[in-house]
């Protein structure tokens, strides 16, 4: 999350003034938001939305790895799927609190070239709305060392219609919810290249158009070079679950203490092990659409999972990559849960890392992580 409260504020009113409708004035500047940082970006290289709640050293990075392996380990669903897993969906809270889920489902992706999936908090603010929005940068900062951005970024643009997709730098240095799962997978795998993607709000229709243009354009590329989804190529979805308190403008199950807390979780659970899980299929992202937001206008949540619209657009695009290949359908595997209050923080304060928001049972954030496999053999791909 964001490293100055000023910042953090703005993701609140996001959530719960969902009903607002159009840009709140100009959008920021790119000087706006660069003073905003923790790590400025500077020329061609992303640097650090984040240097509270993320690690911006390799020290930090290291210490990070080795904590969140310790107990207690996050809820688990069984088994881990074996790694080299086609997708995955993983939080990008502070890694003081949810650094185990971090550590258990990020290792799941082995692929070199990951497309990042993420949540584009402040898309009222800049106005933006039915586009994906990409980088212009060579590179990203981590703290392990620079991560640079694949070329396969503008085979993808280019293939794409006109009006589905943008490249600005502002947009990107606003967000926090790819550089938070960058830095795993950079420390996982030095040679990481990474195709940095964030969603604005859009109608499932809408969102089903650009996955489906994204998806037959990354196929194409992954075909000519002989690359395969899982081994070469990985999708990586940032969401964080459920948002819940007054401040968040979230309060069905009452304001807090432990009864909320707990209505709130199973309902997490249901859907982690309900439309998320299983085979992809149509009818179960049109579920999870319409549980996050009304579909009869998108930017009106209905539950405060902040990827109501990362998680359906990634899992088209990974539905329709697959389709393109000719795979069958991706399946998917619950694999961690865990929250901001039901976990010890990991003891990361005298490393210099904390937090960025209260963490109480009247404001809560959940963390799912699901994997997704290929159900056909590596050599079926095409």
């Amino acid at each position: 999350m964001p490293p100055f409260l000023t910042v953090f504020l703005v993701v609140v009113p996001l959530l719960g003034q969902a009903r607002a409708a159009g840009p709140q004035g100009p959008p920021p500047t790119l000087a706006e938001v660069r003073t905003a940082m923790g790590i400025p970006s500077q020329e061609d290289v992303r640097g650090q939305q984040d240097t509270v709640g993320f690690a911006s050293t390799p020290e930090q990075m290291a210490a990070v790895w080795t904590l969140s392996q310790a107990p207690p380990a996050p809820e688990s669903f069984g088994p881990l799927p074996a790694p080299g897993v086609a997708a995955v969906i993983c939080p990008h809270d502070d890694y003081l609190y949810a650094g185990r889920v971090y550590r258990t489902v990020l290792p799941l992706v082995t692929a070199r070239t990951v497309v990042l999936v993420g949540v584009f908090h402040r898309y009222r603010r800049f106005g933006v709305h039915d586009v994906l929005v990409f980088d212009p940068y060579r590179a990203w900062r981590a703290p392990d060392g620079e991560v640079p951005v694949s070329p396969l970024r503008q085979r993808l643009l280019a293939a794409l219609p006109p009006g589905d997709a943008l490249q600005d730098a502002a947009m990107h240095d606003s967000e926090h919810s790819l550089e938070a799962l960058v830095f795993w997978l950079r420390h996982a795998r030095a040679d990481l290249e990474i195709v940095p993607i964030i969603v604005p709000a859009a109608s499932l229709p809408r969102l089903d158009e650009l996955a489906g243009h994204l998806g037959q354009a990354l196929a194409a590329v992954m075909r000519e070079h002989g690359l395969r989804l899982g081994r070469d190529v990985a999708v990586a979805i940032s969401a964080d679950g459920v948002h819940y308190g007054p401040d968040f403008a979230h309060i069905p199950f009452g304001e807090g203490g432990v009864d909320a807390y707990v209505k709130a979780l199973e309902r997490d659970r249901q859907l982690i092990t309900g439309p998320l899980a299983g085979p992809l299929a149509r009818d179960k992202v049109e579920t999870l659409f319409a549980t996050f937001v009304n579909p009869q206008d998108p930017g009106e949540y209905r539950l405060t999972w902040c990827g109501r619209f990362s998680i359906p657009f990634g899992l088209l695009l990974l539905s329709h990559t697959a389709q393109a290949l000719g795979l069958s359908a991706p399946v998917g595997h619950p694999v961690a849960y865990a929250t901001s209050v039901g976990w010890p923080e990991l003891p990361v304060r005298g490393l210099g890392l904390g937090e960025t928001a209260p963490a109480n049972l009247y404001h809560f954030v959940s963390y799912p992580a699901l994997a997704y496999t290929l159900p056909d053999p590596a050599g079926s791909q095409r």
